[in-house]
């Protein structure tokens, strides 16, 4: 049985679903919004990101953040599944999006699929323990999505802060500091800056 590549399925789906509307439509539905700002959470239909990277989640009542999912080029981003009045949905770099109504059915239904699979990924990896074993796991996730092979590795430049990486596996930022440094001690990973990672033996 031939085994198909999963980074590869993934792929070929964005692809597929960007090229299921034609340029007129796309035109006259992108939006283009800077880093670290907030996209507006529509009723009547759903967000699919054209380029960037977006981070959803929501505030606890005591101010904890609970992340949700990290989404990039050809993801739907869907707030209608979300009854939660904190929802929110935040650019991590410069975005550009475009609007599918609720019309669009093949479309947004492929997108939830594929957003549920990957939900169920990080909750996965945010219960992994002890802690160090959750970030390995994220890296690792991180390489699979948005990560460029290098020679020296697999590049991960998602621009997130130590903070929000401690948001989505459930840790604090001076331990996601103290791991990574220790990672890069031991010849895991490589940090170009502090904006980039190197997945390299790890």
């Amino acid at each position: 049985m031939k085994v198909i590549n999963k980074k590869r399925c993934k792929y070929m789906t964005a692809m597929i679903l960007r090229d299921a509307f034609s340029l007129t439509t796309l035109k006259q539905h992108q939006a283009i919004y800077q880093k670290r700002s907030l996209l507006p959470l529509r009723k009547d239909g759903f967000w699919q990101i054209q380029s960037g990277i977006v981070r959803t989640f929501r505030w606890l009542d005591d101010g904890t953040v609970v992340v949700f999912g990290l989404w990039g080029e050809g993801d739907i981003i869907s707030p209608l599944v979300s009854k939660v009045n904190s929802f929110r949905i935040q650019c991590i770099t410069d975005v550009k999006v475009s609007y599918l109504s609720l019309h669009q059915q093949t479309e947004i239904n492929q997108g939830l699929i594929n957003q549920a699979q990957e939900l169920q990924e990080l909750m996965a990896i945010k219960h992994y323990r002890p802690v160090n074993e959750a970030l390995v796991q994220l890296l690792r996730w991180l390489g699979n999505k948005f990560g460029q092979q290098r020679k020296n590795g697999i590049l991960i430049d998602v621009r997130l802060t130590h903070q929000e990486i401690a948001e989505t596996i459930g840790t604090t930022r001076v331990t996601v500091t103290r791991l990574l440094t220790l990672f890069q001690q031991k010849g895991l990973i490589d940090r170009p800056n502090k904006h980039t990672i190197i997945l390299k033996d790890i």
